[in-house]
């Protein structure tokens, strides 16, 4: 299995930015994917995460109303669209898919709000 985030980059403050994770070796209709992210000297942190149905997501306090976790089960792939972006959300993204409760992780992409 193989995870790889994109669509990472420089965006200033109030921004937006869609991330995506394309999975790659299983089909991830069957499975829960999630985002986190972590910040320079900081803990990696839990971002949002979407249940295989779709019916289900959460999020982080300090994302909530500004993030939104989708997925489109027909072409593998999850996506993170930020929106209102600030300072404090710089860090490196990473998003994850358990399978057969085996966590696999991408090498992350980093989103940096700066003006």
């Amino acid at each position: 299995v193989q995870v790889v985030e994109s669509g990472g980059g420089l965006v200033q403050p109030g921004g937006s930015l869609t991330l995506s994770c394309a999975v790659s070796g299983v089909t991830v209709s069957s499975y829960s994917m999630a985002w986190f992210r972590r910040a320079p000297g900081k803990e990696r942190e839990f971002v949002a995460n979407i249940n295989p149905s779709t019916s289900n997501r959460n999020y982080a306090d300090s994302v909530k109303g500004r993030f939104a976790i989708s997925r489109d089960n027909a072409k593998n792939t999850a996506y993170l669209q930020m929106t209102s972006l600030k300072p404090d959300d710089t860090a490196v993204y990473y998003c994850y898919v358990t399978v057969n409760g085996r966590v696999y992780w991408g090498q992350g992409t980093q989103v940096t709000v700066s003006s």
